[in-house]
């Protein structure tokens, strides 16, 4: 399924990628991306020989009736794998496993260090718990990956993308293997992604916003709804003028 997802992908929106000779014909090595639509996974693998396996919701692989078969026979053709969001330290815990035991077969591990999708096209401050400590638990190179326009062929919500060419950027490979087993320093985490994210934003020419997309996110939304209520309350008193107006003698 990889093979005609990715081929038919090729054919429609034509994607030009720079720095393929950086991706190792064989062994481990971590891909570590900016996160920009929901596409990326797809544009990704599809410009790449070798698999890359990116981690999803379990939700994706177990929801119930036709669809939800159809579904996870989709993300797992396109190199999906499930991680389970209970537990004490919930998904970068299980992403941690997932990543390293992909690694430990030899294959390629994609991750997006923001943790979600950037709300605005900025990059935002990479989160250490999942990259960092993959890469330090592993040691397996990482190679920073700029996705560029894909936020423009399918934004958050939009179901049919557009046609156009995105772009993908990779770069050279980051070696830390000079701090195998301190993958529990939090200042050696910080430090790891805040190498990475510099090469991602290199390549990608984003601007860069030192606070995390999960906390960009919620001030957008306060903000939207914000506004809402401030319009609503404008309209509100728009028609209570009106009613006051035509109330008054002479109306």
């Amino acid at each position: 399924m990889k093979f005609a997802i990715g081929g038919s992908l090729k054919v429609a929106f034509r994607p030009w990628v720079e720095g393929l000779e950086n991706i190792p014909a064989e062994g481990p090595a971590i891909l570590a991306s900016n996160h920009l639509s929901f596409s990326d996974s797809f544009f990704l693998p599809a410009v790449l020989d070798r698999k890359v396996t990116f981690i999803a919701k379990a939700e994706y692989f177990t929801s119930p009736g036709v669809k939800g078969k159809l579904t996870a026979a989709f993300f797992k053709g396109v190199g999906q794998l499930p991680v389970d969001r209970s537990g004490s330290r919930g998904a970068g815990e299980a992403a941690v496993r997932s990543g390293v035991d992909v690694l430990a077969r030899g294959e390629l591990f994609g991750i997006y260090p923001e943790g979600t999708r950037s709300p605005d096209g900025r990059l935002y401050r990479g989160k250490p718990g999942g990259l960092a400590r993959v890469a330090l638990a592993s040691g397996a190179p990482v190679i920073p990956v700029a996705m560029i326009d894909t936020e423009k062929i399918q934004p958050p919500g939009q179901v049919v993308p557009k046609l156009m060419r995105p772009g993908i950027r990779i770069g050279e490979p980051l070696d830390f293997s000079r701090y195998h087993g301190m993958e529990n320093d939090r200042f050696i985490l910080r430090s790891v992604t805040d190498e990475v994210m510099y090469e991602i934003m290199k390549l990608s020419g984003q601007e860069y916003v030192d606070i995390y997309a999960t906390a960009a996110k919620r001030r957008i939304a306060d903000e939207e709804k914000a506004a809402k209520a401030a319009k609503a309350a404008k309209a509100a008193k728009a028609e209570a003028d009106k009613a006051e107006g035509t109330d008054r003698p002479g109306s």
